[in-house]
C-alpha cells in the first residue's frame, strides 16, 4: 500500500485525573509528506504518545485528515507477541482481519528474510533477543501493508548497540518500502540519524516549538561537523524545556 499524507490541525487533548484536568496537548498542527520520516522529539510527559493516538485514538477538537494517524496505520509494538511461533506472530493482523491461512502464511514468510528472521519462523518469542522481538513486532505491522507507521519509541527497552543496530535496519526498510513514518523518541542520536525531518515539542501542555530540517546525505556520518553542529541546536532547542518538565514533575 503506497505512503500517505498525515494532516494533524489544531489538536488538543485534555485529561481528567483525580488532582484535577491536565492539557497534554495544546493548539498542535503539522503535516507530515508521504514517504517522510519524521522524528518528534520532546522532553516526558509532553504529549508525543498522545499525538500518535496512544493509548487509546483521539480525533479532536483538532481534524485528521485522509492520512490521519488516527486511521490507516501501523503501531509495532502495541501488542504484546503471543506465545506463538514467530511466523504465526507476524500473521497476527491479518488473521484478524480474515485473511485466509495459507495466504496471511505467504506473506508473514517473505517478510522473514527482510526482517532478517530467516530461519527462526518456528522459533518462540523467548528464544529471541530483544532487537529480533521487536523485529517481529515490526514485521506484524509490515505484513498488513498500512501506508502510514507511527512508531512511539520503540527501541526503548534495548541497550545501545542493539537500539543503533535496529535503527540502521529501520532505515533499510524504510528505503525499500517508503512508508509515512512518525517517529518518537527521546534520543539526540535517533533523531538525527534516522529523519528528515525533527519535530521538538515543548513541556506540558504540549506544543511544537520548531521544526529542524534535515538535508543530509544518505547514508549519513554521524561524526561529521554538520552532524555534530546539528545536534548542538537540537539540545539547544530542547534544553529548556526538558529543564522545565523535570521542576514541574
Amino acid at each position: 500500500m503506497a505512503a500517505s499524507l498525515i494532516v494533524i490541525e489544531g489538536v488538543n487533548r485534555r485529561y481528567v485525573t483525580a488532582s484535577g484536568p491536565v492539557d497534554a496537548l495544546r493548539d498542535v498542527s503539522l503535516s507530515v509528506d508521504a514517504g517522510e520520516f519524521c522524528t518528534i522529539i520532546g522532553p516526558s510527559g509532553c504529549g508525543k504518545s498522545t499525538l500518535l493516538g496512544m493509548p487509546r485514538p483521539h480525533r479532536g477538537p483538532g481534524r485528521g485528515g485522509p492520512g490521519s494517524p488516527h486511521g490507516g496505520h501501523g503501531v509495532p509494538g502495541s501488542r504484546p507477541l503471543s506465545l506463538a511461533h514467530v511466523v504465526e506472530n507476524i500473521e497476527f493482523g491479518l488473521e484478524l482481519r480474515g485473511v485466509g491461512r495459507a495466504e496471511r502464511r505467504r506473506t508473514a514468510t517473505e517478510l522473514l528474510g527482510p526482517l532478517g528472521l530467516r530461519g527462526f519462523a518456528e522459533k518462540y518469542p523467548r528464544e529471541l533477543s530483544g532487537g529480533m522481538r521487536q523485529r517481529v513486532a515490526i514485521g506484524r505491522m509490515l505484513a498488513i501493508d498500512t501506508p502510514n507507521v507511527l512508531m512511539d519509541e520503540p527501541f526503548g527497552a534495548l541497550d545501545e548497540q542493539t537500539r543503533m543496530l535496529m535503527g540502521e535496519w529501520l532505515l533499510e526498510i524504510w528505503r525499500q518500502m517508503r512508508k509515512t513514518v512518525i517517529f518518537v523518541t527521546h534520543s539526540l542520536h535517533e533523531a538525527l540519524a534516522l529523519s528528515g525531518r525533527v519535530v521538538v515539542m515543548t513541556a506540558r501542555p504540549g506544543r511544537i516549538k520548531s521544526v529542524l530540517e534535515l538535508p543530509l546525505p544518505d547514508p549519513r556520518a554521524m561524526e561529521s561537523a554538520e552532524i555534530v553542529a546539528l545536534r548542538a541546536t537540537l539540545w539547544h532547542e530542547i534544553r529548556e524545556e526538558s529543564a522545565r518538565a523535570m521542576v514541574e514533575s
